[in-house]
């Protein structure tokens, strides 16, 4: 288990050995041989356990542990409490426990650390990426399903609510749930899992989101801890599925053992003379007129009171976040990371831990929560084509440009010079700021927004055409857990976007994994989503296809996705009125065809005669010669 690992310093004298317990902690727990990076820090976290390490004169070349293993560094902090050991692991050492060895005599202290193989992934990939060929399903696990009523409390954690009238108390859904309904996802066309985060939050109250970890070599026990990690990681992979991590780096909750109730040192957090809270302005980060100041609120500022913000400058700090990120990869086979409130990291730290994931799985992707206003300001974040002085790493953003000033704009905005599907149109042009635009993450919603079917005043075409949309625009779609059965909400408060599946809970009057007690509006949109992603799965167009865009007319947008092997044409009417479409004046990309197929419903249409989409309405047609 990945938990406190208690581990007893053997202190041996020349008559005999006594065993003296010690409840030292070790982190990482473990590590693994062959890791590009040699070096290796361990942190060790006991009552004055600096105190029970003698002061020793390290030879310049370290003090070998075992063949390949050698303690290069002994550093102490403010912190008694705290002891590091700078480790390096060389190609010649084997997997196997090691001890490191002080002292003589009576005196003697030995501490265990095993090495491990890597992870061979059971026959199965891992640290795979997620690309545009996959399709994202977001879900909080706690209001997903609830498939272990046995931790459903935990003793001695600090949050014992269990209570599924609440929007804010914890509802008992778990990993169990989750890989319970592995199939349902499969089935609908999702290839990716992302759950919001797993590690431990024993924090008094709103525990059910999971952003305020508390130890970050904990999986959470009440999501099942790391037996149902693990099997969960499995069963995904089993499944040809990948698996997501959310990853906080910015912040801890308040309870967090490391960085607040005992933290090696004061500066492990950014510290103020009194609360300061982030400004949540991303501006001054790139603003060439920008006051420091500002800059340095929104970078240090905390977050909430909730969740102290944590000093990525300190080397100890910034070595334990990216040890702990390489430790999750390889642990519990992760595929692609998540980073939550990217923009308030520190973004140098930030390039050096993308850089360090990178280094060691060549295939992994990040994508960063850039919740920010404008195309220039979201791309200034992630890899791009701007002349700056710093320039980001990261691969892609989750891109809120293409839901607030694209697709919401589109269909709920009367049609204009600049406005309306124009919106859409126009932010996507600017595409030729990012290296790579298909890495960005595209959605409709997620846990902090108003759900999309809401979000278009509960009407059916609508929700319809965004998804026919999410599902064929460029980038990596994600879906938004209960947006299948048009669950719906406003994020004031935020817990009304992050009700329970139906389904999930035995005695649920409402299954949506089943489809007992759905409408037949709900089975419709179901219906649509899992027709239109299982096509995208073998659709080489809609996955990794060219974009080309027509300027809109009167409302009436159409687009294409193609590549050398198919042509996807994908019309939308955002007006008021039926209207026409004339296959010739998009000539580019009709010439050569004959017919248009209808993607949903199998409609076949002749490409010489124009053909009429009513108001309100999406087509996706496969163009065939």
């Amino acid at each position: 288990m990945i938990s406190k690992k208690l581990f007893s310093l053997l202190i041996f004298s020349s008559i005999y050995i006594t065993l003296v317990a010690q409840n030292v902690e070790v982190y990482p727990m473990h590590w693994w041989v062959g890791m590009k990076n040699p070096n290796l820090q361990i942190m060790l976290h006991e009552d004055k356990i600096a105190d029970k390490i003698p002061m020793i004169k390290m030879p310049e070349t370290g003090m070998k542990i075992g063949e390949g293993v050698m303690l290069v560094n002994i550093e102490r902090v403010e912190n008694s409490n705290y002891i590091f050991f700078d480790v390096r692991i060389t190609k010649e050492a084997k997997a196997g426990k090691y001890n490191f060895v002080f002292g003589s005599g009576d005196k003697r202290i030995s501490i265990p650390y095993e090495l491990k193989e890597r992870r061979k992934g059971n026959g199965t990939l891992y640290a795979q990426g997620i690309t545009s060929s996959d399709f994202i399903y977001l879900l909080m696990p706690d209001r997903f399903s609830n498939g272990d009523t046995t931790n459903d409390r935990i003793a001695g954690m600090r949050d014992q609510s269990l209570n599924r009238d609440s929007i804010f108390l914890r509802h008992g859904g778990d990993m169990q749930g989750v890989i319970n309904h592995l199939d349902y996802l499969k089935d609908m066309g999702v290839t990716t899992l992302w759950m919001t985060p797993v590690l431990e939050n024993d924090m008094p109250n709103r525990t059910e989101h999971g952003y305020a970890f508390t130890n970050e070599y904990r999986i959470d026990p009440r999501l099942g801890g790391e037996k149902a990690y693990l099997q969960l990681s499995d069963e995904v992979h089993k499944r040809g599925m990948k698996l997501i991590q959310d990853a906080v780096y910015n912040h801890v909750g308040s309870f967090n053992t490391f960085f607040v109730l005992d933290p090696p040192a004061k500066d492990w957090l950014h510290q103020w003379p009194e609360f300061t809270q982030t400004n949540y302005k991303d501006q001054p980060l790139f603003d060439p007129h920008a006051a420091p100041s500002d800059a340095k609120k929104m970078s240090d500022g905390w977050f909430t009171k909730q969740m102290p913000d944590v000093n990525q400058s300190n080397p100890l700090v910034a070595n334990f976040l990216i040890q702990h990120a390489i430790y999750c990869v390889e642990e519990f086979g992760v595929d692609g990371w998540r980073i939550d409130t990217y923009i308030y990291n520190d973004l140098d730290f930030m390039n050096r831990c993308n850089k360090a994931l990178t280094d060691e799985y060549p295939h992994i992707t990040m994508f960063g929560e850039a919740w920010v206003h404008g195309t220039a300001n979201e791309a200034y974040f992630a890899q791009n084509n701007i002349n700056t002085k710093f320039k980001s790493n990261l691969q892609g953003v989750t891109d809120f440009q293409c839901l607030f000033y694209g697709i919401q704009p589109a269909l709920m905005q009367p049609f204009g010079w600049t406005d309306g599907v124009n919106k859409l149109y126009t932010t996507l042009s600017n595409d030729f700021l990012y290296v790579d635009p298909m890495r960005n993450a595209i959605f409709l919603d997620n846990h902090d927004l108003s759900r999309w079917y809401s979000v278009v005043d509960s009407s059916i075409q609508k929700d319809k055409m965004g998804f026919e949309w999410l599902l064929t625009e460029r980038g990596i779609p994600q879906m938004y857990y209960g947006d299948e059965v048009l669950m719906g909400g406003y994020t004031d408060p935020d817990g009304w976007v992050r009700l329970d599946f139906p389904g999930g809970w035995n005695n649920d009057k409402v299954n949506a994994f089943t489809g007992e007690g759905l409408t037949q509006d709900q089975l419709s949109v179901q219906s649509l989503i899992k027709t239109l992603a299982n096509f995208r799965k073998n659709s080489s167009a809609l996955k990794t296809g060219k974009l080309m865009q027509y300027i809109p007319v009167n409302g009436l947008y159409v687009y294409f996705r193609y590549d050398n092997e198919q042509t996807i044409m994908c019309i939308m009417n955002t007006s008021d009125k039926q209207q026409t479409i004339d296959f010739s004046k998009y000539a580019e990309r009709t010439n050569g065809f004959s017919q248009a197929i209808d993607v949903l419903n199998k409609s076949t249409y002749n490409i010489s005669s124009a053909i009429t989409i009513d108001s309100l309405q999406s087509m996706v047609l496969e163009l065939k010669k």
